[in-house]
């Protein structure tokens, strides 16, 4: 079973606080009563702070245990839960906005630079202790306005402290994924393999081109976030990266096989011969028929 949040007062209720506003929460992990991490869908957008290991986070399927020191997002709709070590207590914060906030504080202007909550994986940031001070001293900003009698400025100022520990939080992840080569290369060896393994299995033919979701979906990732990683690691679009491959395996076709162009365009996913030409003579600057001639 899970359970849905579906105001902060919920919300505030699982740390035994009040509800300093209507669309904003900030809860203290170890104030939590354990039926917060039981499978739940918070129903709004979260940044959370483990500053201890006490068991397993379990998101999208998978599980895992974070270092002391990591944070992690979560968006509407996603749901996740603790496997609790009952040794060890929990330590850390949770902020939480509800989406309505997008529209009736701005925030909304600025969010789509905020492309991690799309992830769907485990993907966390582990924090250096500068960092980690960073974001705890913003969280404590948050509640400084939250705790602070409303007025005039009080949206604004609340809008702009969830920005800016949205901001950090995207600057750390941001330097974790471009020092972390290793594992980008990785899933580009793997994309390779999955797209090579796909036009060789002849379901194109029933099942059409490869396409961005489809890939984002062999890797348990968001459409957006997938592209995200291709992008960063390779400079192009994930649909470029993908158009590539496919007109890489019709030249190799072109030239070891004696199939036709329309049955090399169908086993390549293409529902038309023309629409194969036209992007091969985009991308190779020659029609296939020409290519082939020139290859013989």
């Amino acid at each position: 079973m899970v359970n849905q949040i579906t105001s902060l007062d919920e919300f505030n209720a699982f740390f035994h606080q009040p509800t300093l506003h209507p669309l904003v929460g900030l809860g203290r992990l170890e104030d939590a009563e354990l039926s917060l991490f039981s499978p739940i869908d918070f129903g709004m957008y979260c940044i959370v702070l483990m500053d201890e290991d006490f068991g397993e986070l379990k998101k999208a399927g998978s599980g895992v245990h974070y270092k002391p020191g990591t944070a992690f997002s979560i968006r509407p709709g996603q749901v996740v839960s603790m496997n609790i070590d009952s040794s060890v207590t929990p330590r850390g914060y949770i902020m939480a906005f509800r989406p309505e906030l997008l529209i009736k504080a701005g925030l909304g202007r600025d969010f789509y630079m905020f492309s991690f909550f799309n992830q769907d994986t485990l993907e966390a940031v582990e924090l250096t202790e500068g960092e980690r001070s960073l974001i705890i001293r913003a969280y404590q900003t948050l509640l400084f306005e939250l705790q602070t009698p409303p007025d005039n400025l009080t949206d604004h100022m609340i809008r702009l402290s969830i920005g800016h520990l949205l901001s950090y939080y995207k600057r750390f992840f941001d330097r974790q994924f471009t020092s972390d080569d290793l594992a980008n290369s990785d899933l580009i060896r793997r994309l390779n393999t999955i797209l090579d393994e796909y036009l060789s299995s002849g379901q194109p033919i029933q099942k059409g081109q490869p396409t961005v979701a489809w890939c984002a979906d062999q890797f348990h990732l968001s459409p957006n976030y997938f592209g995200e990683l291709v992008r960063r690691q390779l400079q192009i679009t994930a649909q470029e990266y993908i158009q590539n491959k496919v007109i890489d395996t019709a030249k190799d076709m072109l030239k070891d096989s004696n199939l036709s162009i329309g049955d090399i365009a169908k086993s390549l996913g293409f529902a038309y011969q023309n629409h194969f030409t036209r992007l091969f003579h985009k991308k190779v600057g020659i029609s296939p028929t020409l290519f082939r001639k020139e290859r013989i």
